[in-house]
């Protein structure tokens, strides 16, 4: 007796909870359709309001508009190209070069003749000791073997 009271419990409970659920999508139904009503009182209102002609003229005054733009911008860019090509004086352009690197106080020519170079035919211009000496001479001979 005990496990058929148990089964009808269960069964109770299902039921209760099964006419929950189903009062809840009624419910939920209940405010979908609410909402849908007043999206399409407002969307009345939208179409009484907006002139769809004066809009698609709006769109087409946009477009014209718009590819009047993209043509200029294209000449422009063709124009600049032209200038530029035609000033291929490097000349021209280290003197411009220059120009800005001493208004920004950088001196290149210089310091370039002071920058050190390597002696050619050796590693080091100078040895500092002994150990780097037998280090020196291994490089050489490698380079020495890649020359021939």
């Amino acid at each position: 007796m005990s496990g058929n009271k148990k089964t009808r419990t269960y069964t109770a409970t299902s039921r209760v909870q099964a006419a929950s659920g189903t009062a809840k999508a009624m419910g939920a139904n209940v405010k979908l359709s609410e909402a849908m009503g007043t999206t399409a009182k407002t969307m009345g209102e939208m179409n009484k309001l907006m002139n769809p002609a004066q809009i698609q003229k709006t769109m087409q005054d946009f477009s014209v508009a718009s590819t009047k733009m993209e043509m200029t911008e294209e000449i422009m860019n063709d124009t600049l190209d032209d200038i530029l090509a035609d000033s291929d004086d490097e000349a021209e352009e280290n003197v411009i070069v220059s120009q800005v690197l001493d208004e920004i106080g950088i001196e290149i020519s210089g310091k370039m003749i002071s920058a050190p170079s390597a002696a050619k035919g050796t590693v080091g211009a100078e040895r500092i000791s002994n150990k780097n000496a037998a280090a020196d001479d291994e490089i050489e001979k490698m380079l020495a073997g890649l020359k021939s």
